[in-house]
């Protein structure tokens, strides 16, 4: 069997219950030479921690394992534990708060490495460690709370539950201590007796979240009392001005009103004596004045513009007349349709040719009635019009005479063509060109049965729209329906 796994013996079980003993023991001289005081304490403590450091030499920790450690053993370490943590609590109580890092150090065996006895060892030194800084703040007042209460070094994550209890209510007791230096020194440094741990939030326990909250809160509390009382004496201090600045603003704000309704009033005057057909008064208000010039100034342009036209029309204004107005882009277009229908037809089938600059600059002829329908088939079978589509016809009744208006569209040339044939309102005929463009079928039928126009030569004209025994043409201008329920 090896070294490091056999069992200890009854011999040595004995030699470490006697070493416990003994720096037991040495613990409690050194507890009792503190308490004496004396003049001899210094050298009855030097050799009293001699010996305790004998001892602790002699009671070192055995190099063997805890969890390889007999009951007994265990029992023995633990109370050896319990009795130095009450020893250096002791001894923190009676140094004050000037160094309790120093006194309640934390133990160079990790936590993880603890006995329970050793868990609960360290639990009430931090303990006795916390109420020793809550009260060594208290005495200090708010002058140097932060020292006091300086977070332990360890670590958060390491700390045992215990330790974390401890925190807490080190925490808590500061808060308190905190509270009260601040309600004590008034409003005056509020900020600097109750500035924030320096711990980061992430690192505190709940418990000192906890404890941090109630600090703000009563940090809070004294800023607000602080804030209400500075208001009570600012109100009082300025209680004459704000009442003196509250009447002129009344006063300012009646001045308005009473404007206002003046105003009001002035144009409801004025208005009363237009509609009566008075004039208004010499001191009549300023808008009715206003617009009473703005009405004139806009008479007066008028006259103006009116005056600049008529001498224009009468030859005065020769100078804009001079400047000539630049040709259309399709003026090419109706010059090489007019030639080529004239040298044809002659100048006389042609009552007009002319841009139409309200229809997208279109060249626009005007046939004579009885010339369409031989001049309509030049147009389509000409090599150089070549006007194959039409793509619309309508007519147009212009109360001393109808039109019917032709749009032709030739592909090859890619170039339009409008011509109107006119007639009269008596006996309104226009010669058929079905038998050119077949889509003049229905627009032919359409125009006769809405404005009474007949195309002489179509096959089948008679009314598409309307029943056959329909009285009169509804798109006619003095068209009057012969049912009137209907």
């Amino acid at each position: 069997m090896s070294e490091e796994k056999r069992r200890p013996t009854p011999e040595e079980k004995a030699q470490a219950a006697a070493e416990a003993r003994a720096k037991a023991e040495a613990l409690r001289k050194l507890r009792e030479q503190e308490e004496q005081g004396a003049e001899a304490a210094p050298p009855a403590q030097e050799e009293a921690q001699a010996q305790a450091a004998d001892s602790q030499e002699e009671v070192a920790p055995v190099a063997k394992p805890v969890s390889e450690m007999t009951p007994e053993e265990k029992a023995a370490a633990k109370k050896a534990a319990a009795a130095e943590a009450i020893a250096k609590a002791k001894a923190a109580k009676e140094a004050g708060a000037d160094t309790p890092s120093e006194a309640a150090a934390p133990a160079a065996k990790p936590v993880s490495e603890m006995t329970p006895e050793e868990k609960a060892a360290a639990k009430k030194a931090a303990a006795a460690e916390a109420i020793a800084k809550a009260k060594a703040a208290k005495e200090a007042g708010a002058d140097t709370p932060s020292e006091a209460a300086a977070p332990a070094t360890k670590p958060v994550s390491e700390m045992t539950p215990e330790e974390k209890a401890a925190a807490k209510k080190a925490a808590a007791a500061e808060a308190i201590a905190k509270a009260k230096a601040a309600k004590e020194a008034g409003t005056d440094a509020p900020s600097e007796a109750a500035a924030p741990a320096t711990k980061p939030v992430s690192e505190m326990t709940p418990e000192e979240k906890a404890a941090a909250k109630k600090a703000a809160a009563a940090e809070a509390l004294a800023k607000a009392k602080a804030a209400k009382e500075a208001k009570e004496s600012a109100q009082q201090g300025d209680g004459a001005s704000s009442a003196e600045g509250a009447d002129a603003e009344a006063k300012a704000k009646a001045a308005a009103a009473a404007k206002a309704k003046a105003a009001a009033a002035a144009a409801a005057k004025a208005k009363a004596e237009r509609e009566a057909g008075g004039s208004p008064a010499d001191g009549g208000d300023d808008d009715a004045k206003a617009k009473a010039a703005a009405a004139a100034k806009a008479k007066a342009a008028a006259a103006a513009a009116a005056k600049a036209k008529a001498a224009q029309a009468t030859g005065d204004g020769a100078e804009a007349a001079e400047t000539p107005k630049a040709p259309s882009k399709n003026q090419p277009y109706l010059d090489k349709y007019v030639l080529r229908i004239t040298e044809k037809f002659g100048k006389e089938v042609l009552e007009a040719s002319y841009i139409n600059e309200l229809a997208k600059e279109v060249p626009t002829l005007v046939i004579q009635n009885e010339r369409w329908h031989e001049i309509a088939q030049f147009l389509k079978e000409d090599g150089q019009l070549a006007f194959e589509y039409l793509s619309d016809l309508h007519g147009v009744d212009y109360e001393d005479r109808m039109e019917v208006y032709y749009h032709l569209y030739s592909y090859k040339n890619r170039q339009s063509l409008a011509v109107k044939v006119k007639t009269s309102r008596e006996q309104s005929s226009v010669p058929s060109v079905m038998d050119v463009w077949n889509g003049a079928n229905w627009n032919e039928r359409e125009t006769f049965d809405l404005l009474g126009i007949h195309f002489p030569g179509h096959k089948d004209l008679r009314r598409i729209l309307l029943p056959d025994d329909w009285v009169g043409y509804p798109l006619r201008k003095d068209y009057v329906q012969y049912d009137e329920e209907v």
